[in-house]
């Protein structure tokens, strides 16, 4: 199974799954948010920058909680050939600022954290961030899949899919996790106007005054196709 098809297990299983490690549903830890003023167009209010001041000024995780998140990430978003990994990306930092943007996350965040040190201690008599590579899965394997966790494990699972989410959210926000999924953004087709046969049936032609605007071979990345009816088709 290659690293797409296994991404989109790992969607599969975070997608919709909104309750939490407390059993709450997302309505019900929702924090509401301030509302703000005199936006500025294609930039943040002052009131946005200072609110991200001060939660970037604050901290959240603890130094083992950070450590932990740095092993977990960076096996839900591993390094291949095509893409860095999540702790490259950073993706640890975008969860501790959700921490502080979104509190409701916190309790839930945190209690599967340190859930992670009873079942290592539980498994393997020590903490979590002492574990070797191969027991760090098998605690993973626990609740990184619904279909196949146990009852005893569901509140696991909610909170793994949680991180899973936040992990996700976090690479697929910067520019390598955009490159990785091929996502082009909005960019402009090229279109040369009404093809020449389409407008000699019907007696037509171009107005001269368009022909500048969409008449530019030097400026074309992709030439349009059209089919013997006139219908675009590449």
């Amino acid at each position: 199974m290659n690293r797409r098809e296994n991404l989109k297990l790992l969607f599969t299983g975070s997608v919709g799954a909104g309750l939490l490690l407390t059993g709450c549903e997302p309505k019900q830890v929702a924090v509401q948010g301030q509302v703000f003023t005199g936006g500025t167009p294609g930039g943040r209010t002052e009131e946005e920058k200072a609110r991200d001041a001060k939660l970037l000024s604050e901290t959240f995780f603890t130094e083992e909680e950070m450590k932990k998140l740095n092993t977990l990430v960076d096996i839900i978003m591993p390094a291949d050939a095509e893409s860095p990994s999540a702790t490259e990306l950073k993706v640890p930092d975008f969860i501790e600022f959700m921490m502080k943007d979104q509190p409701g996350m916190q309790t839930p965040m945190r209690g599967g954290l340190m859930w992670l040190d009873f079942e290592a201690d539980e498994l393997f008599g020590k903490k979590f961030n002492d574990l070797s590579k191969d027991e760090v899965i098998q605690i993973v394997d626990l609740v990184a899949w619904p279909e196949k966790a146990t009852e005893a494990y569901s509140g696991g699972v909610r909170w793994f899919n949680m991180l899973r989410n936040l992990t996700c959210s976090g690479y697929f926000s910067t520019e390598a996790g955009w490159k990785y999924m091929g996502y082009m953004g909005n960019k402009a087709n090229v279109w040369d106007g009404v093809p020449q046969n389409v407008l000699d049936k019907h007696g037509l032609s171009n107005p001269e005054k368009y022909l500048s605007i969409y008449l530019k071979p030097e400026e074309r990345g992709k030439v349009a196709e059209w089919d013997e009816e006139g219908n675009l088709i590449g």
